[in-house]
């Protein structure tokens, strides 16, 4: 199975790629393997997903970087 920090990893490049638009593209990646009934697939572009989204999140005051 995949490791986490490639998870972030493949996470981050996308926001490189694509920017504001990297969820929608993680998200267009699971939809794709859905449809293929490719559920290992799916199964980590939903984590990608997640990873995207924790990272382009805006902080909440006081919260900590790390």
């Amino acid at each position: 199975m995949e490791f986490d920090a490639d998870i972030w990893r493949a996470a981050k490049d996308l926001i490189d790629l694509h920017g504001e638009s990297a969820a929608l593209r993680a998200a267009g990646r699971v939809a794709a393997f859905l449809k293929e009934r490719d559920s290992a697939g799916a199964m980590i572009w939903t984590r990608v997903h997640g990873a995207v989204e924790e990272l382009q999140r805006a902080r909440r005051e006081g919260e900590p970087l790390n």
